[in-house]
């Protein structure tokens, strides 16, 4: 009688392992292969200590348990407790471009290489020029403006 309880609860530990793998811990970690090792044990003691019609009973009775609990998942839709169900649509530098204009000066702060810093107003703006080196101290205007990216070039 002790035995079947050890096998019982080795099969029975390692299924709610796996299970807990799948809902809380997801992708192959340890406590995945930690529930399938006690599973596969258990069910190998049965095969060693009963032998093998009560061994395919203890393998095909953990396999149905399985599946009922997974198709049960699914069913009751207990899976959408778990899922995601916002949608994140800001977007990173949402109205960086807010209040600059076209044709609009300022003056780089560093050297544009062609990437820089320029300073409109009292605000500083990450620009690019148009592939030429600008230096710190320049002034600059406002060529283009597309998808927050700012495009200067030097006032000649």
């Amino acid at each position: 009688m002790a035995d079947w309880i050890s096998i019982a609860l080795l099969i029975t530990i390692g299924l709610l392992l796996i299970y807990l793998e799948l809902i809380f811990v997801p992708g192959t970690t340890v406590v995945g292969i930690i529930g399938l090792v006690l599973t596969g044990i258990g069910i190998y003691i049965t095969f060693e200590n009963y032998g093998s019609s009560t061994g395919y009973m203890a393998l095909g009775g953990s396999f149905a348990v399985s599946l009922i609990a997974i198709v049960y998942s699914f069913k009751s839709n207990s899976w959408d407790r778990f899922a995601l169900k916002q949608q994140h649509k800001a977007r990173f530098n949402q109205g960086y471009t807010d209040g600059l204009e076209v044709d609009q000066q300022g003056t780089a702060v560093s050297d544009l290489k062609p990437i820089g810093k320029v300073e409109f107003g009292s605000k500083t703006y990450e620009v690019a020029s148009h592939g030429e080196l600008i230096e710190a101290g320049r002034e600059v205007i406002i060529t283009r403006i597309e998808n927050n990216k700012i495009i200067v070039d030097t006032i000649p």
